[in-house]
């Protein structure tokens, strides 16, 4: 017989996926540190469930006039009895399953918790139901986030309630090469992994760059959220200019962050360019051996660019590089979207069986 591991947390993937499952039935909870990607599973479940409508619900922005309007019809011996038409915004109207996102659901007023009760309970509103087959679910922070997030037991009794961990360094890498993330804070994500360190974790009570309640006047730091506008200004840069550039980052990821990273920026004039490796990748400028930060934004670089037209010669440059980067493109690549134009490329299959030991 098999021995169960009981854990205190869930990842991304693993919320997802229970909701997926059981959400038809159960309302599923997740509370977690603020910017992790909580609120980015309406959009995961919604690709798992493509037939269905979505609601998002944001409610720290709702009034107990948001849920639904009088109105009256004939109550035959009685005379006219009021019934409660619900609002459009939860889809009801639509004649499919809704998947409904209580977002921020520990931060809405005490009446507007009471009211959604019987939606987490019984996928009710008034006396109108959601369509066969709705799920709904919500998220909310940590207690200890101090943000002002709670539930009260009677409500924590009516849900299944459980903690989203954040990602590490490695799962939001494996995200942002998939999704347009820029290239220089990819590999500053690389070089800095303790920027996805958790403050729950005693040993990053020092930690400059993460989010942590206790300390005091703390205005920005780094989460996957904050990384992706991040990944935004940097794009803009040659327009922004230095200055500006700095300015904006210490605004989202916090000044520690916005330093580090200015590093990675000017590493970029080291880099040929991708028309030079593609044309001339046995003559096309390699970084020298010191620079792994130079090394490190063009294999991530390369992921984002690379096509099936071009990675034959993407390869031939990238056997120029140190095993430790040919063998961080391949592991990257594998896991990307772009693992079919990989596995159909003759010379990076000769190197995988050579180097499989790195995989």
């Amino acid at each position: 017989m098999s021995v169960i591991t009981f854990t205190s947390s869930v990842s991304l993937n693993e919320f997802a996926h229970l909701i997926g499952t059981v959400g038809k039935d159960v309302t599923v909870i997740g509370q977690g540190e603020p910017g992790i990607g909580k609120s980015a599973m309406l959009k995961q479940i919604a690709k798992m469930n493509p037939e269905y409508e979505t609601a998002y619900i944001d409610c720290t922005l709702l009034d107990l006039g948001d849920f639904a309007l009088p109105y009256t019809v004939d109550g035959g011996a009685v005379g006219k009895v009021t019934k409660f038409a619900p609002n459009a915004r939860f889809k009801m109207q639509e004649g499919k399953p809704v998947i409904v996102m209580l977002d921020e659901i520990g931060k809405a007023m005490k009446s507007v918790k009471n009211v959604l009760l019987t939606l987490m309970l019984e996928q009710r509103i008034g006396d109108a139901y959601l369509p066969d087959g709705s799920i709904v679910f919500g998220t909310t922070n940590l207690a200890s986030d101090g943000v002002g997030d709670s539930l009260e037991a009677h409500a924590r009794n009516r849900v299944c309630f459980v903690t989203v961990r954040k990602p590490d360094d490695e799962q939001w890498i494996e995200w942002a090469i998939n999704n347009d993330i820029a290239p220089e804070v990819i590999a500053w994500v690389k070089q800095f992994p303790q920027a996805l360190a958790s403050y729950t974790d005693e040993s990053q009570r020092d930690n400059p760059y993460i989010f942590n309640p206790t300390r005091a006047g703390q205005m920005a730091f780094v989460t996957p959220r904050s990384l992706e506008k991040a990944s935004d200004i940097s794009k803009q840069r040659a327009i922004l200019g230095d200055n500006l550039t700095i300015t904006a980052l210490s605004g989202t990821i916090g000044e520690a962050a916005a330093r580090d990273m200015q590093a990675f920026f000017t590493v970029v004039d080291k880099l040929p360019t991708w028309e030079a490796v593609v044309k001339d990748p046995k003559g096309a400028k390699v970084p020298e051996d010191a620079d792994a930060v130079a090394k490190c934004i063009f294999v991530f670089s390369a992921l984002a660019k690379v096509t099936k037209e071009s990675f034959a010669p993407l390869m031939d440059y990238m056997l120029r590089l140190d095993p430790e980067w040919q063998a961080l493109f391949a592991k990257s690549i594998i896991k990307s979207t772009k693992q079919t134009i990989a596995i159909s490329n003759k010379e990076f299959k000769e190197w995988a069986l050579k180097n499989q030991y790195l995989f």
